[in-house]
């Protein structure tokens, strides 16, 4: 109503107009107005509308909060210099022409708040196909920021059917850009990957980096492991993995995560995870016979590490354990049911005593399987 009382043009952009075609709930929405930075301040503050400052509005972005959500509202603009990472704008109230800077088909449409869909580059066509395809010429558009090489494969595999998909011209032009990406930040790059890694195709998507010459600038290993990789990405299918679970495939060696790490300067905790698969993938596996949990369980028991529950459950999911998992999932560690206190009653008096008592009742209790309870443990020591 602000808008149209001042008789500027606003509709929905981008990423929430596909989602919505998509029939899907957008995250968040973002406008697109003719209306200027300077012009929309001054209509909310002169409406009471409360603005926050995120420092968007050299680009254009004015963000307003209004019934406790923030919306961001872009005017249209055109890119007059880019550098492959950042770009200089300046307004226009051309619709196609901010249409026109934008990446990828599928993200290029408005919808204005009547249901008027304007889409000036087929890409309504293209997400009813399921094709991902660059506005324009595919180089010019990658040109302007790298990072698209990755958001174009992120797309890909939230929106095709099928692997192997692409128009040939498109390849060949991520192909001769791939070396761009060495300077986009290791930040944004972690946060495409990711994406990529929880999305469909995930398989041939990351094969495709080899190929074409992108996976060295990203951080990944150069001999990264496929025959692991596949036999992973089978395995991991339905079971909703962490990335990190996906990637350790593609390492050899240890020194292959602390690469990634100083490329892309992951998290703590997703390069802990990273160690624990590398480290432990082949040797701690299920046992035969009527426990195949068992060694899991005693790795726990026996172990200091910090959300080690969490780092098994991804263990399990690495190696396609589907019913462990659940299984994992449904267990809870079961806690010693004895302590110092109940062998002083007992009368082991010194220290020592106590520790190497302690310590052979816990042996007794992990052979019963953790069943044994108080009394079982204690008269068990009297034998002792």
């Amino acid at each position: 109503e602000l808008f149209e009382k001042k008789n500027y043009e606003l509709r929905i952009a981008g990423g929430a107009v596909r989602d919505l075609l998509s029939g899907m709930t957008p995250q968040d929405i973002d406008f697109a107005t003719t209306a200027t930075p300077a012009e929309m301040k001054e209509m909310f503050t002169s409406a009471g509308v409360r603005l926050i400052n995120n420092k968007g509005e050299k680009h254009g972005t004015i963000t307003a909060r209004l019934h406790e959500q923030n919306f961001e509202i872009t005017t249209l603009r055109i890119d007059v210099v880019t550098d492959g990472r950042h770009a200089e704008v300046e307004f226009t109230t051309d619709w196609e022409k901010d249409a026109e800077r934008r990446d990828l088909t599928v993200n290029s449409m408005f919808l204005g708040l009547d249901g008027m869909l304007y889409d000036f580059f087929n890409g309504y066509e293209d997400l009813k196909n399921k094709k991902i395809r660059f506005v324009g010429k595919a180089s010019e558009r990658i040109q302007e920021d790298y990072l698209r090489i990755l958001r174009y494969f992120r797309f890909y595999g939230r929106i095709a059917e099928k692997p192997g998909d692409h128009e040939p011209s498109t390849l060949q032009a991520i192909k001769e850009n791939a070396k761009g990406l060495a300077g986009i930040s290791g930040e944004r790059i972690w946060v495409e990957l990711k994406k990529i890694l929880l999305g469909n195709h995930v398989n041939h998507l990351v094969r495709l980096m080899y190929e074409l010459d992108i996976a060295q600038y990203i951080g990944l290993p150069l001999d990264g492991n496929l025959e692991e990789f596949d036999r992973v990405t089978k395995n991991i299918q339905n079971l909703c993995p962490k990335p990190m679970t996906v990637l350790a495939s593609l390492f050899k060696v240890k020194d292959d995560i602390t690469n990634l790490d100083l490329r892309l300067k992951i998290s703590k905790e997703e390069k802990n995870l990273g160690f624990f698969l590398v480290k432990h993938r082949h040797e701690l596996t299920k046992a035969m016979g009527p426990e195949p949990l068992r060694p899991y369980q005693d790795f726990i028991m026996d172990s200091r590490e910090a959300n080690i529950n969490s780092k098994i459950c991804e263990l399990l999911t690495y190696q396609g354990e589907e019913h462990l998992l659940r299984e994992m999932q449904r267990w809870t560690v079961p806690s010693f049911p004895v302590s110092g206190h109940d062998l002083r009653k007992m009368g082991v008096s010194s220290g020592k005593e106590i520790g190497t008592a302690l310590q052979q009742l816990r042996d007794e209790w992990k052979k019963s399987g953790y069943h044994m309870d108080k009394e079982e443990l204690l008269s068990c020591l009297k034998k002792l």
